[in-house]
């Protein structure tokens, strides 16, 4: 795997850290590289459970849609979701740390096919996505 740009790395790295919606969740930026991404949420039962009293899927998404999108920038260019299929395994404990971890299985010119995985802090797995990017060739805007 090709080693990331620094400044492309930089460059996300604070637009990431000006994410309103990902600051609103309490989202992080872990790590990333070329390709992939790891991003953590505190599962916060209070803001974030469904009327089942179990975490809401929304929340597990927004956690994996980070992921997906982070991981998708890495070449410098700007790449939109063109599908997500998520499959929810278990709900997490309250008060637990989430993680997601994109990983890039494939890239062409034009798209990218992305393997994304939520764990919580014992390594459970929480949910799977596979994901489809479509990249546009345009340079990102920051």
């Amino acid at each position: 795997m090709k080693k990331m740009d620094s400044k492309i790395k930089n460059d996300i790295t604070k637009a990431v850290g000006l994410e309103p919606f990902a600051n609103t969740l309490g989202i992080k930026l872990v790590d990333m590289d070329t390709g992939y991404a790891v991003v953590e949420l505190f599962y916060d039962p209070e803001k974030m459970k469904n009327l089942f009293n179990r975490a809401h899927g929304g929340a597990i998404f927004a956690l994996i849609d980070e992921a997906f999108q982070i991981s998708c920038q890495t070449h410098g260019d700007i790449a939109v979701a063109l599908n997500v299929n998520v499959t929810y395994i278990s709900s997490p404990a309250e008060k637990t740390l989430l993680r997601a971890t994109a990983k890039e299985v494939s890239k062409t010119r034009k798209t990218g096919t992305y393997d994304i995985r939520v764990t919580d802090t014992s390594g459970s797995l929480i949910a799977t996505c596979q994901a489809l990017a479509y990249r546009t060739g345009k340079p990102l805007p920051f």
